[in-house]
């Protein structure tokens, strides 16, 4: 779990979430919006997938 809060893109994309928050509470609701909570999910899905992958490099180069 600490490999991953302490990642900074995993950071930085969770931390997106607050703008995207502002902007769903007061900005129009219309399909940019649920592009932008899409295009956020698969920023945090990119992020923990790379710290997966290094986690599982880090692994195999220690054997």
């Amino acid at each position: 779990m600490r490999k991953f809060i302490f990642n900074t893109s995993v950071l930085s994309s969770v931390f997106g979430a607050v703008g995207i928050a502002k902007q769903t509470k007061e900005g129009p609701r219309d399909w940019r919006l649920i592009l932008m909570w899409i295009s956020w999910a698969i920023t945090v899905a990119i992020a923990v997938g790379t710290v997966v992958e290094q986690s599982r490099e880090h692994e195999l180069d220690e054997y």
